[in-house]
């Protein structure tokens, strides 16, 4: 996120470029940027006249572009923001001719999210060549528990490695999501104290017994009274925990665990960047060589193709959640 610090600390020198164009398949940086922009650019007494936001399903390239020609009142700048600007896709290349000859006392902001326009096209080479252009991609699974310890860190908590594998592990790769529930977190506890499970299942609600961290651990330590525990938990609250999330951590798991017998070198650095997980949770990979033989992993990744496809009701009728639970520990177990 180099390019993301040198963004802000631009704009805190008021180096600020005419044209900012955020795309890209995770939302949250392009709302930090543009959030960063609406709120330091202009003074609160400039704002009134001089800072305006629009939203892309409201609007044409035209109407932009106008709004963008405009010169600011009793001021050296104006602030145009266009959020949600992916609605404009199927005319966003009307927007070359502005960017190769902007408005100088103009900042105009693209928020274009959750995809990213066409590389091969005039406009993208304009913007590469003229604006700012910051293309937002999604965090890589593995790097998520690290980018969530700097988050608490950064706000004065921390944080152990189970607790935030259950953040994620219920919030999914959503960073906006994840901020939000932080921001509860950091409302009710005092600063300096540790986010524990404990304080995660009493103000957000997730269980900190009976998730898919600790079904994982019941696995991996073949406690199978503890996994059908865990299970029959889930069949009686299927929209908290929901199958296909159970499954495909599951299914996960012992694909790198097939990977991690293959490795000659199994260093636990080494393993960590083959495997793509995080420190804490080679002693998982380790237990789990000694405890699956890599013929019977291979065997269990088939038999979770099975339970999958019977989830989705390929070649069966539906089954309940808890028959596909059981279905699914008994041929791990077994």
């Amino acid at each position: 996120m180099e390019q993301l610090k040198e963004i802000v600390r631009n704009i805190k020198n008021k180096t600020l470029a005419p044209v900012y164009f955020l795309m890209g398949d995770e939302p949250y940086y392009i709302d930090n940027v543009a959030d960063y922009i609406e709120d330091h650019v202009l003074t609160e007494e400039e704002k009134g006249f001089n800072q305006m936001v629009l939203y892309g399903r409201d609007v044409s390239i035209q109407d932009i572009v106008s709004h963008a020609k405009r010169f600011p009142l009793m001021a050296d700048k104006q602030v145009i923001i266009v959020k949600e600007a992916q609605d404009l896709a199927k005319t966003i290349e009307q927007l070359d001719d502005y960017v190769n000859q902007p408005q100088p006392s103009t900042v105009l902001v693209f928020c274009y999210k959750y995809k990213t326009i066409d590389k091969r096209k005039k406009l993208y080479k304009s913007l590469q060549k003229h604006a700012v252009l910051f293309e937002s991609n999604r965090l890589k699974d593995y790097k998520l528990e690290g980018w969530l310890q700097q988050t608490v860190a950064k706000r004065g908590y921390g944080i152990d490695p189970k607790s935030a594998a259950m953040l994620i592990e219920f919030l999914g790769n959503d960073l906006s999501k994840i901020v939000k529930e932080l921001d509860k977190l950091t409302l009710v506890l005092p600063k300096g104290q540790p986010i524990t499970a404990e304080v995660i299942e009493k103000n957000i609600g997730i269980s900190k017994d009976y998730n898919n961290f600790e079904l994982m651990k019941a696995i991996v330590d073949r406690n199978q009274l503890q996994a059908y525990k865990i299970a029959s938990h889930f069949a009686q609250n299927p929209k908290n925990n929901p199958f296909v999330v159970t499954i495909g951590i599951v299914y996960a798991y012992f694909s790198k665990l097939l990977l991690y017998h293959g490795l000659q070198d199994k260093s636990p650095q080494h393993a960590m960047r083959q495997l793509k997980v995080v420190q804490y949770a080679i002693k998982d990979y380790e237990l789990g060589f000694k405890t699956y033989p890599m013929k019977r992993v291979s065997q269990i990744i088939a038999h979770l193709k099975e339970v999958d496809l019977k989830g989705k009701g390929v070649g069966a009728s539906q089954l309940p959640q808890g028959d596909l639970l059981k279905e699914m520990l008994m041929k791990i177990f077994n």
